[in-house]
């Protein structure tokens, strides 16, 4: 999966806005949305929101982890915390990029809020790349990382798969040429008796 697929599942998230117009349901693939009535909160999805948004058809409401103090809470339990904390969302980066680029007139502190989740994204990947370090390091053949995002996961999918095969195929030709080696050594079986008289 590219950044451009990860995105893509990210806008189909759910979000609420606020419509400024009146409209009946509105039938998608993935299920009915509305309807849409003035000033009534509805559910639709990123992708919806962000394009009447550019209309000026909307007001979104930002979501509920996307304040400062939670972030900051977050962002001080990643610091603590030598294993991947649980984000509140598994879009978070998508999201906030997203909600942030075409609508952060309506997120209070948007500012503030994009500094403590670049932050926050900085300090996750430090300590991803300090753990696959070390994967790599003692030369295990897998691992687990627990509570990762698809974009953190999709930021290391480049390398580790390909560090991992390698790591195994020079386990393998260590393997083999440990046994080679000692299929080659020759094993004594004679026994000299000149000197037992």
């Amino acid at each position: 999966m590219n950044p451009d697929e990860a995105e893509f599942l990210g806008e189909k998230q759910f979000i609420s806005i606020i419509p400024t117009f009146n409209s009946g349901v509105v039938h998608l693939i993935s299920g009915d949305v509305g309807p849409f009535r003035a000033s009534l909160p509805t559910r639709v999805p990123l992708w919806m929101a962000i394009n009447l948004k550019q209309q000026q058809k909307c007001k979104i409401q930002h979501p509920e982890w996307m304040n400062v103090d939670q972030l900051e809470r977050i962002k001080e339990d990643e610091k603590k915390d030598k294993f991947f904390t649980k984000m509140p969302s598994e879009q978070y980066m998508i999201e906030a990029k997203l909600l942030l680029g075409c609508a952060s007139d309506d997120v209070p502190k948007a500012d503030d809020i994009r500094t403590i989740i670049k932050d926050i994204w900085d300090i996750r990947m430090a300590k991803l790349r300090s753990s696959v370090n070390n994967v790599l390091k003692s030369a295990d053949s897998y691992a687990e990382f627990k509570n990762l995002t698809v974009m953190e996961i999709n930021s290391i999918r480049p390398i580790l798969p390909h560090a991992l095969d390698q790591i195994y195929r020079m386990k393998i030709n260590k393997h083999q040429g440990a046994q080679s080696t000692t299929l080659s050594t020759p094993f004594r079986t004679s026994t000299s008796f000149s000197n037992l008289s």
